[in-house]
């Protein structure tokens, strides 16, 4: 048994994935044989959450702790270095894989309530291909008695081209972004991009930048679809688009990990439906009723 379970694969024209049964993962996405975006071996434990879905919450939740319908709740911290609950609670448990066709398959998994977050929640993943690319949908309904604060995002790190993310070009829409503080990645105040330097609503080269930060203000198209466009300097690339108003938030993390094999070999593009920190500020958080169900879709498709 592979160390991320069972292994789906996909095919429909040029593009190819596989998708897992733990974390219901994205292992690999490709087009023709260019990687669109970092995968691991299906021998290998996922590198950190590397393709993984973020449910029901996705990036930080300060101190684990959080209070909501009256009642302060304690997570489990995830990310002990920095004392958070890091991108929910599903990216290390094993979801059931539904029948599938050759192009598309779903996943389900029903998340059992505990003291820490006491919402049962039926969700469901699926990754269907076509012409357009990869097709990433996430569904969750609360099945309990009473509401349910929610969130989710992915977290695929895409890649562009050949070389690393020094090497690549970004086209960003967003004119705001979160400033964090630098030890434990904690909201402080949404600031301009060009404060910081992180204006990329013209395409520019990273370089060097480091950036682990969640942006908004978000401009779409007339279909009110955002777009991130990582391009290599052959002019190739990548692009991960969706609908603001699902996901009005989106993480873009360079990948600084020295002396590790992923070290800035791709970026990650985190549509997220809320900022970090989200049960705590309110700020874009989803709250499901009884019986009610949120659903948001990614696509990523090559250039």
């Amino acid at each position: 048994m592979s160390p991320s379970g069972i292994q789906v694969e996909l095919r429909h024209g040029p593009y190819t994935a596989v998708v897992t049964e733990v974390g219901a993962t994205l292992r690999e996405l490709r087009h023709d044989d260019r990687p669109l975006v970092v995968g691991f071996g299906a021998d290998e434990i996922r590198p950190n959450h590397r393709g993984a879905v973020l449910a029901p919450w996705p990036n930080r939740i300060e101190d684990g702790t959080y209070t909501f319908a009256g009642e302060q709740r304690q997570l489990p911290l995830t990310e002990p270095a920095r004392g958070n609950a890091l991108h929910g609670l599903v990216t290390w448990v094993r979801w059931d894989v539904e029948p599938r066709s050759s192009s598309a398959v779903e996943l389900t998994h029903r998340l059992v309530p505990f003291t820490g977050y006491p919402h049962p929640l039926d969700l469901r993943v699926r990754y269907s291909l076509d012409d357009a690319g990869l097709h990433w949908t996430v569904a969750a309904t609360n099945t309990g008695d009473g509401p349910a604060p929610y969130g989710t995002a992915p977290h695929p790190y895409l890649v562009a081209g050949a070389g690393r993310v020094d090497d690549w070009s970004l086209e960003l829409p967003a004119a705001e972004y979160l400033a964090v503080t630098p030890d434990r990645l904690l909201p402080l105040a949404v600031e301009k991009v060009e404060s910081a330097g992180f204006d990329f609503r013209t395409p520019r080269v990273l370089g060097d930048l480091f950036i682990d930060h969640a942006f908004t203000g978000l401009t779409t198209d007339a279909d009110g679809v955002a777009r991130v466009v990582v391009r290599a300097a052959d002019g190739g690339g990548v692009v991960c688009s969706w609908v603001a108003a699902q996901c009005p938030w989106v993480q873009i993390h360079t990948a600084d990990r020295p002396g590790e094999s992923g070290h800035r070999a791709g970026l990650a593009v985190e549509p997220m439906t809320c900022p970090p920190d989200a049960f705590n500020s309110g700020t874009d958080l989803i709250v499901l009723e009884p019986g009610q169900t949120h659903e948001t879709t990614w696509t990523i498709a090559a250039l």
